[in-house]
């Protein structure tokens, strides 16, 4: 580490002003405080230090998603070849969901990258580090067969106008992964709904032998409960995509149909726990929005009219973005509340509409997506009341020992 650090020094008055590569000082900055914690401290105004900047904090995040992405990728492999009536090792299953993934993740990080890079070198900034998060949840909350053109696509959209319009990391209303999967769903609804999305059955990659198969059911359990005409939840059953029933620890490990990121409840509780432990992610959050879930489930339990209405609490809990948007997605610190009693509330609301969305629509069971959106933009409102509310209850205070000392 020290060759590379002395390697850097002596490189770096070249990526400075009047150096010959001083126009590429934003991408010589971002690599080197990647590499190195900056020595750089404040010379003015009151400040806290800490060890960890943005670059770390972000890095824990993505961390905390490996366990969700090995679990998810094992799983593209497993549905590939139940899909295809073929026996696999585990190895040969967990390699054919990197390679699934593998391209689209270098989509994800390549355009968002460059863009911001791009930007960040025409403002004269550093390169802000908010999409080294975001660069692997795009391909973690999005089918495995989305076309890698649409990946670029939205990618480019999201990141300029849902991020950089707004001045970039730290001042966008909205998460960006989210906005580029909202982004695809509406513009390409074909590709990001129905049975065959979540599960890839052409082998591309020649890894099991080439073999496809022209029709199978491959819909998420979700959208197995919104389409079927059973009156009640105990008259409906789960199925695989070979016809099989799932289980409960099928769901809870994340052998089931969907999304890499999101079918693995077990692996989002690890990283829940690697962000809780460190700081990064906030409990409250996480907690209200679960919360907020079972309250409106047990409401639509109690008038249930249909299977979905009857879908008991833990199994909500288990399908679908649910656990991995309350811990990942909801827990963004830009675009989520940020003081303490907003949290409770942000995070209940989000779990509230979640639910509502998945019951009263049918047409879209998964409602993860659309309520954290539509929380995010009330974030900053329910901060300005909370605030509000603590300056005059202190004014309140005040006046009133003034007062008793009259």
């Amino acid at each position: 580490m020290k060759a590379l650090r002395n390697y850097l020094d002596k490189i770096k008055p070249n990526f400075e002003e009047g150096g010959k590569l001083h126009w590429l000082h934003s991408t010589y900055d971002a690599f080197e405080t990647f590499l190195f914690v900056p020595n750089i401290t404040s010379r003015s105004g009151v400040h806290i230090h800490d060890a960890r900047d943005s670059k770390r904090t972000m890095i824990i995040v993505v961390i905390a998603l490996i366990p969700a992405l090995l679990v998810g990728m094992y799983n593209v492999g497993l549905q590939h070849y139940m899909a295809i009536g073929q026996q696999a090792s585990i190895w040969d299953m967990f390699l054919f969901g990197l390679l699934a993934m593998l391209p689209q993740l270098v989509v994800s990080y390549v355009v968002g990258l460059g863009i911001e890079f791009a930007i960040a070198q025409a403002r004269k900034e550093e390169v802000a580090e908010g999409f080294l998060v975001s660069g692997i949840l795009i391909p973690m909350i999005l089918p495995v067969d989305t076309p890698l053109w649409m990946i670029a696509v939205a990618t480019a959209f999201s990141v300029i106008f849902a991020k950089e319009v707004f001045g970039g990391t730290g001042y966008n209303v909205f998460n960006v992964a989210l906005i580029t999967r909202a982004f695809l769903f509406f513009s390409y609804p074909s590709k990001m709904s129905g049975d065959q999305v979540w599960v890839r059955t052409s082998d591309t990659f020649g890894v099991g032998g080439g073999n496809v198969v022209d029709s199978y059911s491959g819909a998420t359990p979700l959208g197995q409960l919104a389409t079927s005409e059973a009156a009640n939840f105990s008259e409906f059953t789960f199925q695989g995509i070979t016809g099989q029933s799932l289980s409960i620890s099928d769901m809870f490990f994340g052998f089931i149909p969907g999304s890499m990121g999101e079918v693995s409840t077990f692996a989002i509780i690890l990283g829940a726990i690697l962000l809780i432990a460190t700081g990064v992610g906030s409990w409250k959050t996480m907690l209200s929005v679960f919360l907020g879930g079972a309250v409106a489930i047990v409401i639509t339990n109690l008038f249930a009219q249909n299977a979905l209405m009857d879908m008991p609490m833990h199994y909500h809990f288990l399908l679908g973005g649910f656990a991995f948007g309350a811990v990942f997605m909801a827990t963004d610190p830009v675009t989520s509340s940020r003081t303490e009693k907003g949290k409770w509330i942000y995070g209940f609301f989000i779990g509230l509409l979640a639910v509502a969305i998945r019951v009263f629509n049918p047409g879209y069971p998964e409602g993860m997506m659309l309520a954290i959106l539509f929380m995010n933009a009330f974030a900053p409102l329910i901060d300005f009341y909370v605030v509000d509310a603590n300056i005059k209850r202190r004014l309140k205070r005040v006046a009133t020992a003034k007062t008793a000392n009259e």
